[in-house]
């Protein structure tokens, strides 16, 4: 009996077809595919204003002691879980009626990307592909810039002291967050990216095993936040005005609190709409923990804090 092989090589051929067809229909359905995907790593996750007002309201019910037990209990709750490492740092001096600083970190490169599968704060180093492959330039994605600043800020003797009152920060997307002087910043600069990825999403973070906020978004602008009588000094090395600053600091009168505007990104330079004074303080072109160090020296000698 002849075995049937025309019949077996039709069989092979039908079945070569179909898995080359099923490949050909997966190399259709790829490009869309991997367009969603670029669409999704696209997308910013920003701060909505509608949940932004949620959020003030929350606030405000709050210190109206309008709230049920177990709605306390769970917030309470959910104020461990949020940021654990993170303690309230306290002072050791006491706040008097001795004026203080506040200073506003204009410009922080913060911004929130979802990179793969997951969001992230987009920074030059870990995602320079995922930001040229969006027309971006990786070298203004800094937020090791601020990252430094508040460090120096929050580290200084000056803030030991108990003369700061506030820091504000203001991203270049115009988030407007508040860090209270007595927080712990993170030294790693991995932690302190995660610490700024959960304040952008939750709007919100509280002190280990407490209910008060030591960081939180804000409405805008800023002066509506800074003290009333206030002297509000920017820094910039394009200012035609160059001083020296322990002399410009000790003629400043002690009856108002100072506000120092300092840039908190790579290139460019800070909007001085609403600044009483734009000023340089060195002909070369400073970082800004630098600028900040230079301040905070230069108070302290004022003050006599050691």
């Amino acid at each position: 009996m002849v075995r049937p092989f025309a019949v077996k090589g039709r069989g092979l051929k039908k079945r070569k077809k179909s898995k080359e067809e099923a490949y050909d229909d997966d190399d259709q359905e790829q490009p869309e595919q991997h367009q969603e995907e670029e669409e999704e790593e696209e997308e910013a996750h920003d701060v909505d204003e509608e949940q932004l007002e949620q959020h003030l309201e929350e606030e405000k019910e709050e210190d109206g002691g309008q709230v049920n037990e177990g709605e306390d209990e769970k917030r309470a709750m959910t104020a461990v879980n949020e940021l654990q490492g993170i303690p309230k740092v306290v002072s050791k001096s006491n706040q008097s009626a001795r004026k203080s600083v506040v200073f506003v970190l204009e410009r922080a490169s913060l911004e929130v990307g979802k990179v793969g599968k997951s969001y992230a704060i987009l920074n030059s180093d870990d995602h320079a592909n995922f930001l040229r492959r969006h027309g971006k330039d990786p070298a203004s994605y800094r937020p090791d810039i601020v990252h430094q600043a508040l460090l120096a800020i929050l580290d200084s003797p000056l803030n030991k002291a108990g003369r700061l009152k506030a820091v504000y920060v203001k991203t270049e997307k115009g988030v407007l967050f508040e860090v209270k002087p007595y927080v712990r910043i993170p030294r790693t600069f991995k932690r302190f990216c995660g610490i700024m990825l959960q304040l952008l999403q939750k709007l919100s973070i509280s002190a280990v095993n407490k209910r008060e906020k030591l960081l939180r978004v804000i409405k805008n602008p800023v002066t509506q936040h800074l003290p009333v009588n206030c002297r509000r000094i920017g820094f910039s090395y394009s200012s035609e005005k160059l001083v020296k600053l322990r002399d410009y600091v000790s003629v400043v009168s002690d009856d108002d609190d100072l506000v120092f505007v300092v840039g908190a990104m790579a290139h460019g330079k800070i909007d001085n709409e609403y600044t009483d004074d734009f000023i340089a303080v060195s002909g070369y072109p400073l970082s800004a923990a630098c600028c900040i160090g230079r301040i905070c020296n230069a108070l302290e000698e004022k003050w006599n804090i050691l």
